[in-house]
């Protein structure tokens, strides 16, 4: 489970208040989508779940243990994608994905399993063999993808994760939420295309101005906003 608890971050010594007092709670099985407009804390809360940024208050706590005071076994249970696809450049797509295996010790067997299965479905079984720095911004996207899914974790993070993708790539990955969600894993994810979070989301949070303003399924959404509309109105509504 995810449990995030009165989480706030600040910058500016305190004039930026980019997150504040949230919290969130993500359980096994559930696709979460976390929403928000430009500028309003969805990635600094995430970086803040993985352990890149600490926060003023507050506590993140994924499978029972927390990101503060252990943050190795957290990591140990989560694959993360994050909205920027930097990665090696002078590796070979291949170099890179032995590097992420070996990283989270994913024996010799598993790894070529997983790879062939994951290079085949977002279509990288040539281009891995290529250094990195001659990939595309959507081939960079897919090898980040594979890589955090190596490991099989129990909890997938991923910031923005279909920028780039071409449409038989961002099928796959909406497949393979699915099925990782049948799994008993968890999915938490942000995202601006809000057709992707109606249609696939258990759940979604929306933040805004760095305060979560609305949480829940979309019926319950539908029935904050008393009217039977998409989540794109919805969405629209609570953060003019």
């Amino acid at each position: 489970m995810i449990s995030i608890k009165e989480l706030s971050k600040s910058y500016n010594r305190g004039e930026i208040k980019a997150v504040q007092n949230l919290s969130i709670e993500v359980k096994p099985g559930e696709i979460f989508g976390f929403l928000g407009p430009n500028g309003a804390g969805k990635t600094t809360t995430i970086k803040m779940m993985i352990g890149l940024l600490k926060p003023d208050q507050g506590s993140v706590s994924i499978g029972g243990f927390d990101i503060q005071n252990d943050p190795l076994e957290v990591k140990k249970r989560i694959g993360f994608v994050p909205d920027q696809p930097e990665v090696y450049e002078k590796l070979t797509g291949l170099e890179y994905l032995d590097f992420m295996a070996d990283t989270y010790g994913v024996s010799r067997e598993k790894r070529l399993e997983r790879m062939e299965e994951l290079l085949e479905k977002f279509q990288m079984e040539n281009a891995v063999f290529d250094l990195i720095q001659s990939y595309s911004h959507g081939m960079r996207q897919k090898i980040i993808l594979i890589g955090s899914l190596l490991h099989d974790p129990e909890v997938i993070i991923m910031d923005e994760p279909m920028t780039g993708l071409d449409p038989k790539s961002s099928h796959a990955l909406k497949e393979m939420m699915k099925r990782k969600c049948q799994e008993g894993k968890i999915m938490f994810f942000s995202t601006h295309v809000l057709e992707v979070a109606e249609k696939f989301c258990h759940r979604v949070g929306i933040i805004n101005k760095g305060k979560l303003i609305a949480l829940g399924t979309l019926e319950e959404l539908q029935n904050q906003a008393q009217k039977k509309s998409s989540l794109e109105n919805i969405f629209l509504e609570l953060t003019e």
